[in-house]
């Protein structure tokens, strides 16, 4: 079992060094100015070459990069100075004259625009977008696993045929299409009717009453952010359930005279959603790397309008950081579920 979880936490490293690599080459490629974006147009020289000199860009490409990766490590190597202890809140572990050996959190740079931690960036928008992802995906497994069932209960009947299209339907349109349809009728045609709003926020701040839940935000998006994962566990649950009905031990259970509401909810549907487990699983790191365009259009102030933002005025360390933060939580969940398939079925440790 450690054999197996090194190997996979090594294809993980991988995985995320690629990412580095990738983002790091983006960042020199597009157009923009970091010193002008930070300073200004009118800023005087002294203060660009301070910059310059803080972002390391009079360094050799080679050297950005090593500098880069010193700063994402947990443990990394800096000038022993009250600057830097400041900047990156270490803990020395050993010094070597003028260097230290520090272990800390991992440092994205700074804003261009704000001029905050990309990690605090990310620790004050994640929050928003963790449940809109958690939501979307908890309306897909319960409304998809439901639909799965019935059209494998009603194989070849119209019903089946319906929920067939349309679930290949909701995998075919875009979130960004269908968030906007969806935004359009239920929240400002439809408004009057359902008491859904075009846009807002999981939370808002009264005067009065203080800092309120507001829950019925949430419904449009988390409902369109998962359609498409509700159309795919539509389909998985029925092809899972129709291969698991056609079981022998299916067939002896009718046998014996038992209720079809019991074969199905305590026999079949037990051993036919393995493979939904495994879509469901690997769908919710998915739905946060997706959520951008369906927060920005419903204007939820998540981690992904804030991503959209970012890209539009040009803040690369945000759109770096937050680019590494989603593919680490796509490396840390598939881990997790590989752990999970090698604790249930010890075949996998084989693989």
């Amino acid at each position: 079992m450690i054999r197996f979880f090194l190997r996979r936490f090594g294809y993980g490293v991988l995985v995320l060094s690629g990412v580095i690599v990738v983002i790091f080459l983006l960042f020199h490629a597009l157009p923009g100015d970091p010193v002008t974006l930070i300073a200004g147009q009118r800023s005087d020289l002294n203060t660009r070459q301070a910059i310059t000199e803080e972002l390391g860009l009079d360094q050799p490409l080679h050297k950005q990069f090593l500098l880069y990766v010193n700063d994402l490590f947990f443990v990394s190597i800096h000038d022993r100075n009250d600057a830097n202890k400041t900047k990156y809140s270490y803990v020395e572990l050993a010094n070597f004259g003028d260097k230290v050996l520090a272990l800390k959190w991992p440092y994205m740079r700074r804003s261009f625009q704000t001029n905050k931690e990309v990690t605090q960036i990310i620790y004050d928008n994640i929050d928003d977008t963790f449940w809109l992802a958690v939501s979307a995906m908890l309306i897909a497994s319960v409304v998809g696993i439901s639909f799965g069932i019935i059209a494998a209960l009603n194989q070849n009947t119209p019903l089946d045929h319906l929920i067939i299209s349309a679930s290949v339907f909701g995998i075919s349109i875009p979130s960004f299409l269908s968030a906007i349809i969806i935004a359009m009728i239920f929240g400002f045609y439809l408004s009057d009717y359902t008491g859904l709003d075009l846009t807002g926020q999981l939370w808002t701040n009264d005067p009065i009453r203080g800092r309120e839940l507001q829950l019925r935000n949430l419904i449009l998006p988390a409902i369109t952010l998962g359609i498409r994962p509700l159309a795919i566990i539509t389909q998985l649950t029925r092809s899972s359930m129709l291969e698991v009905l056609s079981l022998d031990y299916i067939r002896t259970a009718y046998a014996k005279g038992l209720s079809k509401y019991r074969i199905v909810l305590k026999h079949a549907l037990k051993n036919g959603l393995n493979p939904v487990i495994t879509a469901v699983s690997g769908w919710l790191a998915s739905l946060m790397a997706g959520a951008f365009f369906v927060e920005y259009i419903f204007d939820w102030k998540g981690l992904g309008f804030t991503t959209i933002k970012a890209v539009q005025s040009l803040d690369f360390p945000v759109v770096m950081g937050v680019t590494l933060f989603v593919a680490a939580i796509f490396v840390i969940i598939n881990i997790f579920v590989d752990l999970l398939y090698a604790a249930i079925d010890p075949r996998i440790r084989l693989t």
